[in-house]
């Protein structure tokens, strides 16, 4: 029998999706060892363990507490926070938020039925399905929101950007999952949907840091998520925002920390370098 499928019949895992996302994230062991394959075969005999930090609805959830902890030493407190989090999905960046101590989520995915039960029963959190993130606004029920938090798939952060800064409050703060799949086009994406080229990944993060500064957003973080993407396609955290205090007026240019490589990192630098060129002409 698959793991995956053991996971979901021994009542481990929600379901079979859920199951090999546990096993991915590293957090299930066969026998001891821990295994990252959801086809690898396990008997009825099989001791399989599941690590505590499985509590986590889906690896988003770690994937955002990774980016939180990054940006920590900037000030980036989201505790009493009112928060959008858009492409909710299972509600793994909703939890994380939770768990941060945040006041209220309002959770929004162009999807059904997909949010973990467990995260859309918490009071602090309202759940809103069928909502294109395209459409929300400044007079969008519950807008006006401290801090916008992003995972989303099939369209490009720059696309939304404009509504998420519509929907939130002057001044808020946005931390933004950039994609380089859905940001650099289909003619440059390799095998199984992956972007390989160093310079792909780093035009990716800079196209999207190009149009927060656009917006007259400050970039203040870029950070590496600590875990892939579900085909191995390497994600970034971007924290862009309106006047923050923790920072001073000439503290523009963002913290760099080491992302892949070196190139990556010259490429988003002379981006936003340029940009900030841009705005000052």
């Amino acid at each position: 029998m698959r793991l995956d499928r053991a996971l979901a019949e021994r009542g481990v895992a929600r379901s079979r999706s859920h199951a090999q996302e546990l096993i991915r994230s590293g957090a299930v062991a066969v026998d001891g060892a821990t295994v990252t394959r959801p086809s690898h075969t396990v008997s009825a005999d099989t001791v399989i363990t599941v690590s505590a930090d499985a509590r986590y609805v889906s690896r988003a959830a770690f994937k955002l507490a990774g980016a939180l902890e990054a940006c920590a030493p900037l000030g980036l407190n989201v505790a009493g926070m009112t928060v959008l989090d858009a492409g909710a999905s299972t509600g793994g960046f909703t939890q994380t938020l939770l768990e941060h101590g945040v006041a209220h989520v309002l959770a929004v995915d162009v999807g059904h039925g997909q949010m973990a039960a467990a995260i859309a029963a918490d009071p602090r959190v309202t759940s809103r399905e069928g909502v294109n993130v395209r459409d929300l606004s400044a007079s969008a029920p519950g807008a006006g929101v401290d801090l916008v938090v992003a995972d989303l798939s099939f369209i490009s952060l720059r696309l939304v950007l404009p509504a998420l800064a519509d929907f939130a409050r002057e001044g808020a703060q946005m931390l933004l999952m950039v994609k380089p799949q859905f940001e650099v086009g289909r003619e440059r994406l390799g095998a199984g949907g992956v972007v390989t080229s160093l310079a792909d990944r780093a035009a990716a993060v800079a196209g999207v840091l190009a149009a927060a500064r656009a917006l007259g957003l400050v970039v203040r973080h870029v950070a590496r998520s600590g875990l892939p993407g579900p085909h191995g396609n390497v994600e970034f955290f971007v924290w862009v925002g309106g006047p923050w205090q923790a920072r001073s007026d000439s503290e523009q240019e963002p913290a760099w920390p080491v992302l892949d490589q070196d190139a990556e990192n010259a490429a988003i630098r002379r981006e936003v370098h340029a940009s900030g060129q841009r705005e000052g002409e």
